[in-house]
Formats: structure tokens, C-alpha cells, sequence
């Protein structure tokens, strides 16, 4: 009998893939073995393998190439990052070795632009794309990185009022673009987005306060759906709907050269995944290509916005099994060493979904299972897989140790999960490590962050407080307060 989780794996999906494959019955990401990353470091940990972003990057690059010479596209495609995926400063080199440019959504991602300006890892000429609604130092800051001649920063409008903000803090002319409102989805609780200034306020907007400013020149159309770029009939109508109001600005506004699609590519998550990056491309160039005929204007410079798509595949963690729990006849719940809410976040708050996968014993039999984190929160728990209602993994044994992976994990979760801060229930924050290739394409490993220790959180919490923060005699208890804080 086919009892067997190789079998399981094997009769499911195509297997191996890619960047799955055994050796034996432990499992490799990418040639990388993984238990040999547990028996280093132990669990749970969480790595970022960095050469996946480069590689990504470069297969968009090569995508859109491909796409603009079939179609005699004659405009340009420029890569942006979108950093609020991942801010980390690995993450940041890795992808800047690649020829790409920055995308920011708010005034401490230019601290880090001037960081890696510092450090020659950006350029004059690289393009900063700012968008986000703008507050004071956000504003601020922009303004400092154009005033200081970073001319290829290009504030993307988000609401009315933000034209006459940048023009009091910035010193000469500056470029600017104009973010669409799309209509979200029907089944979306809102039926136009929060972002943006409307389709048909876009045309006015710019005769009243841009055509006749002298200081302010307009290069960009910005354009980007919640849902990401999926072959369904609300992408296009929304994409067709973006390229009227392009046509129509265009040929009023001769300096508007640029549309920004945003982001949205998907990434893996089911090793049944089929998704057709090229077509998608492909058609995306050529309905451009067709509008800006069609109207007698010339088509834009194409830029993109990837951010789950650069760094999301680069990322995964590992657990152990600690224990199973069998709570009724059928509900067999396995404990993992961490919590779901605060190292994967996003399986808590919107039920996404990764590829998970043993880690070890795939010769042996399996089992249906529920996951469960540490946390003392009915909510901490991974129950089903994205294709099926359910989860398998080799039978628990106390005597021997299960392990488990979740793969493409790299984009928002550590932010959202509270990276180096407080984590729910006090669980500590895993360990991180980052893994590359050398020249010779070897595999390397670094320990980029322990986890955290319980003076860390008792220090974030208050209870380790420094003698200079102890209050002094006579001083206020509410002025002491604010200072500490």
C-alpha cells in the first residue's frame, strides 16, 4: 500500500519540483539541506535564502523584454522594489545588485534610500517612487532627498492637498505622479479604493493644479489593483479604464511619459501553483500598445512595483513538532515550537495560505493533523493546505522528531508580526538566517538575529529600566512619564 508521505506527496502533485527535491528522506529548498540548518541552529528558525530574489527580479526583467519585443513596444521597463515587503538591509543589497529602483509608502523609507545612498548601493539617477498619503514628515523628507538633487524622486499624488504641500518644502521644480482610485472588486466591502484621486477627477485635477505650475511637472500615471494582476475580466476593464484616462492626459500633458502598474504578480503558494507570468505580460504590453495607437499618442514608459513577487519566495520557516494532542476521536493537533500569529501573521489575520511541507521522515506513514502554535489563543492554529481541507504529515512519534517548513514566507511578515518587538503571549521572535552562495556557488549561512531573550521583552515592557530613566527627586511624575516614553 501507498501509505507512505513521499507516496502522498508524489500522487498529489508533480514531485520533485524545481526548488523541492529529497535527499534520502529529508528535503531540500533550493539544494539547500534543511536539516542540516536545523541540527546548526536549531528550531524554530526562519531564513531568507537571497539568491531567489535575484533571481526573480531578473526573470520579471527578462519577462518584459521578451513581451515589448514581440509587440514593438518602444517605451522602457524600469523595476522597482517595493519596500515595505521587507526592509531589511540584506534584503535591500541583494536586490540592488540588479539594476532596479525603490518604491517607498512612508517618510522612514527614505532614511533608508539616504542609508543606501551613503553607501553607493543607490544612485542618483535610480528612480524613487513615493507613494502613501503624506503627512508632515513624509513631506519632509521627500523634500530633502529632491532639495539635495535626487531628481529622479517622483512623489506619486495621493490627495489634493499634498501639490501645495511639496511645492512650499521643496526649493525648485520637482516631478510628480498621479495614483488612480480603481473600483475594487464587487464582492470588496468598498466600491472604489481609499488610495487615489477618482478616474474622473484626474483630468481636472491636473488643469487646476498642475497644468499651470511652473513648478510642478507630471510624469506618471499610477495604477494598481488590490487583487494583483490576475487574468479576469475586472483586471482588464480596470486596465482599460487606466489607459483611457493615460491617452486623454497625454495628450493635454506632454510631459506625462510614465505608467506605473504597481504590483500584484502572485508567488507560489501550493506546489499545484500554475500561474502564466509571460502571457500576462504579454497582454498587459499589448493592450497598452493598442490604446496608445488607437489614440495617435505615444506609449508610456512601463514601471512595476513588485514586492511579494522580489522577496517573498526567498523565505521559510522551520518548526518541531513538539507534541500531539489528541482531543476527540478525529481531531489530532500538532504542536509546533512558536505561534502562527506572530512569526506567520498573516495565516491569523487573512488566512493565507504557504506551501508546507515535513521537513524530515518522508519514508514514513502519514496522518491527517491540525497545527498548533503556543500561544494561549483559539486563533493560533494552520489547518488546511491551499488545495485541499486538510493537512498530512508523517505519523507523530516521541521518539522521533518531527520537523516542519513553510516556504515563500519572505514578504510583510516580519513587519506585521512585530519584528524585534513584542510578541503575543510573550513567545519569543525565532531565530533568522540568512543563506547565500559564494563564487564558487557554495552555500553560506549566517546567523542574522537570535531570538529573543526574556531581558528583551522585559525591557520593551519596562521592567529593566536604565538609572538614567529612574525619576529624579522633585521632578513631575507625569513629566518623567513622557520622558520616559
Amino acid at each position: 500500500m501507498n501509505t507512505k508521505y513521499i507516496n502522498l506527496i508524489d500522487q498529489t502533485y508533480y514531485f520533485p519540483q524545481e526548488e523541492f527535491t529529497l535527499e534520502g528522506e529529508n528535503l531540500k529548498f533550493h539544494g539547500i539541506p534543511l536539516m542540516d540548518l536545523v541540527e546548526e541552529y536549531g528550531s524554530p528558525l526562519k531564513f531568507t535564502y537571497l539568491p531567489k530574489i535575484s533571481e526573480n527580479i531578473n526573470k520579471a526583467k527578462e519577462w518584459f523584454k521578451i513581451a515589448m519585443e514581440k509587440n514593438n513596444y518602444k517605451g522602457k521597463y524600469h523595476y522597482c522594489y517595493c519596500t515595505k515587503s521587507s526592509h531589511f538591509k540584506p534584503v535591500l543589497n541583494e536586490a540592488l545588485k540588479n539594476d532596479i529602483h525603490i518604491e517607498t509608502s512612508s517618510a522612514f523609507d527614505i532614511n533608508i534610500v539616504e542609508k543606501l545612498k551613503e553607501k553607493g548601493k543607490i544612485r542618483d539617477n535610480t528612480y524613487i517612487i513615493c507613494n502613501g498619503f503624506k503627512r508632515d514628515q513624509y513631506i519632509a523628507n521627500i523634500a530633502n532627498l529632491i532639495n539635495s538633487g535626487h531628481q529622479n524622486c517622483i512623489p506619486i499624488i495621493d490627495n489634493y492637498e499634498e501639490i501645495d504641500l511639496l511645492s512650499d518644502a521643496i526649493n525648485d521644480t520637482f516631478k510628480v505622479g498621479i495614483r488612480i482610485a480603481s473600483e475594487e472588486e464587487p464582492k470588496f466591502e468598498f466600491y472604489t479604493s481609499r488610495l487615489g484621486i477618482g478616474y474622473k477627477n484626474i483630468v481636472p485635477f491636473y488643469e487646476n493644479q498642475i497644468k499651470d505650475n511652473d513648478k510642478v511637472e507630471l510624469k506618471m500615471l499610477h495604477f494598481f489593483i488590490n487583487t494583483g494582476i490576475r487574468d479576469n475580466a475586472y483586471y482588464w476593464n480596470e486596465l482599460v479604464k487606466c489607459l483611457k484616462v493615460y491617452v486623454r492626459l497625454k495628450k493635454i500633458c506632454p510631459s506625462l511619459d510614465s505608467l506605473n502598474i504597481g504590483g500584484g504578480f502572485p508567488i507560489k503558494n501550493s506546489l499545484a501553483f500554475d500561474y502564466d507570468y509571460q502571457y500576462m505580460i504579454d497582454e498587459i504590453i499589448n493592450q497598452i500598445n493598442i490604446a496608445c495607437q488607437e489614440a495617435d499618442v505615444a506609449v508610456p514608459n512601463i514601471f512595476t512595483e513588485f514586492g511579494s513577487f522580489t522577496v517573498g519566495e526567498s523565505g521559510g520557516a522551520i518548526y518541531e513538532i513538539l507534541y500531539q494532542k489528541q482531543q476527540n476521536d478525529r481531531e489530532k493537533w500538532n504542536m509546533i515550537d512558536s505561534s502562527f500569529i506572530t512569526t506567520l501573521p498573516d495565516t491569523w489575520a487573512i488566512n493565507k495560505r504557504f506551501i508546507m511541507l515535513a521537513i524530515n521522515r518522508w519514508q514514513d506513514e502519514y496522518e491527517r493533523v491540525l497545527l498548533g502554535g503556543l500561544t494561549c489563543d483559539s486563533d493560533d492554529y494552520y489547518n488546511s493546505e491551499q488545495n485541499m481541507n486538510a493537512i498530512y504529515l508523517p505519523k507523530y512519534r516521541k521518539d522521533k522528531p518531527l520537523y516542519i517548513g513553510f516556504f515563500n514566507t519572505g514578504a510583510y511578515q516580519e513587519t506585521i508580526g512585530g519584528y524585534g518587538g513584542l510578541q503575543h503571549c510573550l513567545i519569543p521572535h525565532p531565530k533568522h538566517i540568512l543563506i547565500d552562495r559564494d563564487e564558487n556557488g557554495n552555500i553560506t549561512t549566517k546567523l542574522f538575529s537570535e531570538q529573543q531573550k526574556a531581558e528583551d521583552l522585559l525591557k520593551i515592557l519596562g521592567y529593566e529600566m536604565k538609572p538614567s530613566a529612574k525619576a529624579k527627586v522633585g521632578q513631575s511624575p507625569v513629566k518623567q512619564i513622557k520622558s520616559d516614553l
